[in-house]
Order: structure tokens, then sequence, then C-alpha cells
């Protein structure tokens, strides 16, 4: 098995890799500047899969955090994209790790993201990580499709010193009790 190697986003040459990781595997468009929103903003929390022996990445995680509401520091999972002959090797799990103990450093107290409500391997991996589905957004994406926001709830950085342990337990124990809108059919507008 080839040995992927994990790194940081570095800067504008990079991004001609994550355009076309991103638009050849997820259904969503996006203009150069919404990739440069959160590069620019949070290069720190972005990451390429790349194997050994190659320049060419093979995943990539675009993610940000910023303060919610004036009450939260919420880190936010824009893009997370693996080249299909890629996946199931643990590479999107791993991206989304690094992603994640990077906001946890950095005061996160919980991590979103959406996905189309029928893409089951992404919710398989999610859930998988510790992320519950809080609500569903009727037509949240530009193809019509519904989405579920996720969230991680992320324990205070003094309780867990060394990489989050909710990220290594079995799926089986990772419960986390987060409070979900009883609204079911409120509608979310992009």
């Amino acid at each position: 098995m080839t040995e992927i190697l994990y790194r940081q986003y570095v800067g504008e040459s990079d991004l001609p890799h994550i355009m076309a990781l991103v638009q050849s595997e997820l259904s969503e468009p996006y203009v150069i500047y919404t990739y440069r929103y959160f590069l620019h903003q949070w290069p720190q929390l972005s990451f390429l899969a790349i194997p050994a022996g190659s320049s060419e990445p093979i995943g990539v995680i675009v993610c940000k955090q910023s303060m919610h509401k004036h009450a939260s520091n919420r880190g936010y999972i824009a893009m997370l994209s693996v080249s299909k002959s890629w996946r199931k090797r643990g590479v999107a799990s791993t991206l989304v790790r690094r992603s994640v103990e990077v906001m946890r450093r950095n005061g996160v107290d919980e991590v979103v993201l959406e996905t189309e409500y029928d893409n089951a391997p992404a919710l398989s991996l999610y859930e998988s990580l510790g992320f519950i589905r809080e609500k569903r957004l009727y037509r949240f994406y530009l193809n019509g499709k519904d989405a579920f926001r996720l969230v991680l709830a992320v324990p205070p950085s003094e309780l867990d010193q060394d990489f989050p342990h909710y990220m290594k337990l079995s799926p089986t124990h990772n419960i986390f009790s987060y409070p979900v809108s009883s609204d079911d059919d409120e509608v979310s507008y992009r």
C-alpha cells in the first residue's frame, strides 16, 4: 500500500489542485473567490493528502473557524474531497481529524458541516467520527437536493490534552448530547 503524506495548505500553488479535486468530486460548484475566502483566512485548517513520490494531491479538506452569534467558537468544514480511486483507505477521516485537531487547539466549541441527505458514504464517515445530524435543510444545494447539517461537539482542551479521544473511539462510543432543533420543517435558503 502506498504511503500517504498529509500537509497543510501552503499557498496559491495548491489552489489549482484543490479546485480540480473539489470540482471533480462534489456536486456544488464554487468560484475561485470561494476557495480563496477560506484558504487565505484559515490556511492552517486546510490539508492536502499526497501519495509518497507524487506531487498530485488525492484528497483535500477546506475549513474555517470563527465566532458564531458571538457565543460559540465554531469550526466549519466547507469542502472535503478524495479521489474515487483513493477512497476506503482512511484519507478522508485523517483529513477531518487533522483539521479538527487544529481547531481544538484554537478553542473550538463545535464543528459543523452540511452534506447531501442521500450521501451515505459521507454520512457514515462523519458519524463514525462523532458528528450527529442536527437538522435537515430542504433544497439547500443549487441542484435542489436537501442536506443534513452535522455537528461535532468538541470538549474543552483541558479535558483532552492529547489527540481528541472522541475521534479514537469506535463509532458506538461516540455519543454526545447536543441540543437539536425541534423544527424539522424549517427551510434554509442559501
